[in-house]
């Protein structure tokens, strides 16, 4: 992990389109600002987590889920 130090009003630049600029600093609680290009999803990293998990179960599938969806299938052509 890289660490840095910023004081409120300055700023860090990531590649050529992403910079993060401390707003504020009130006790324990830092407000940033984050200038990124449009259309660049942004999550809370609790949000990213739980989302990167229903990913990882959507994508498994069980023989089971495989030889439901045959049947389901098979009626339908009836």
């Amino acid at each position: 992990m890289l660490i840095l130090t910023r004081r409120a009003g300055e700023s860090l630049c990531i590649g050529d389109n992403i910079k993060v600029t401390v707003l504020s600093v009130q006790g324990k609680q830092v407000k940033i600002g984050l200038d990124i290009p449009d259309g660049m999803p942004v999550y809370r990293e609790e949000v990213y987590l739980r989302i990167k998990e229903q990913n990882r179960q959507a994508s498994e599938t069980l023989d089971t889920d495989l030889l439901m969806a045959t049947e389901l299938w098979k009626s339908k052509k009836k």
